[in-house]
């Protein structure tokens, strides 16, 4: 079994991925840990968000330590500027696409394989089994980021989280390489006043049925 799980920032795609995961016995990706990875890496090497271009990006796409998509600095929100930035490039994406396939292809797990990111549905895995999107209202979804980065000891306003999502939604909408959208045959979950047990849920049921 393959599932598709793309959705925006906050909205709990990444959390339903990996419950789904261990409930079905599936191999589970985070794709926007790829692009995470490659932020971090960049801004290792003193690369500025504001001023980079597609040639250094992809030559990190190739020599990515694939180590990064674990580590805790991916998850602060300069790193996730950064891989907003990096993953509106075309040439970006085309360099981490073959790896995105090849492991739904051959996962670690015999029974299949879930993905979570912005195109799986469209672009990654447009045949798989189940595609989901999940989503939510922004200010709850900054919300959520806020007491995430809080709780992970970093210093942080909710004003300042709300603003850069905004851009970073605005991007990933906007872009022309594979814009974060619904596949037409996806299931919409709004995860706006539900908690993770109620998501879950959710997609159990659309799932099983």
């Amino acid at each position: 079994m393959i599932i598709a799980i793309d959705g925006s920032a906050a909205s709990g795609k990444g959390t339903l991925a990996k419950r789904l995961a261990k409930h079905f016995g599936l191999s589970h990706l985070d794709t926007g840990a790829l692009y995470r990875a490659v932020g971090l890496q960049l801004l290792n090497a003193g690369q500025d968000s504001k001023n980079i271009d597609e040639d250094q990006c992809v030559k990190s796409c190739v020599e990515l330590d694939i180590t990064l998509t674990t580590s805790p600095l991916i998850r602060s929100e300069k790193v996730a500027e950064m891989a907003s930035v990096v993953a509106a490039m075309p040439a970006v994406r085309a360099a981490l696409l073959d790896l995105q396939r090849q492991f739904a292809a051959a996962p670690p797990d015999p029974n299949g394989a879930i993905l979570d990111g912005r195109d799986i549905g469209t672009v990654v895995l447009p045949d798989a089994d189940i595609k989901l999107f999940i989503d939510a209202d922004i200010h709850t979804r900054a919300e959520r980021r806020t007491k995430e980065l809080l709780q992970a000891g970093q210093s942080v306003m909710f004003r300042d989280v709300l603003t850069d999502m905004q851009e970073r939604d605005t991007r990933d909408r906007s872009r022309s390489a594979a814009p974060l959208r619904p596949a037409d045959d996806a299931i919409i979950i709004d995860t706006s006043t539900m908690d993770a047990d109620d998501v879950m849920a959710l997609a159990l049921s659309h799932i099983t049925a």
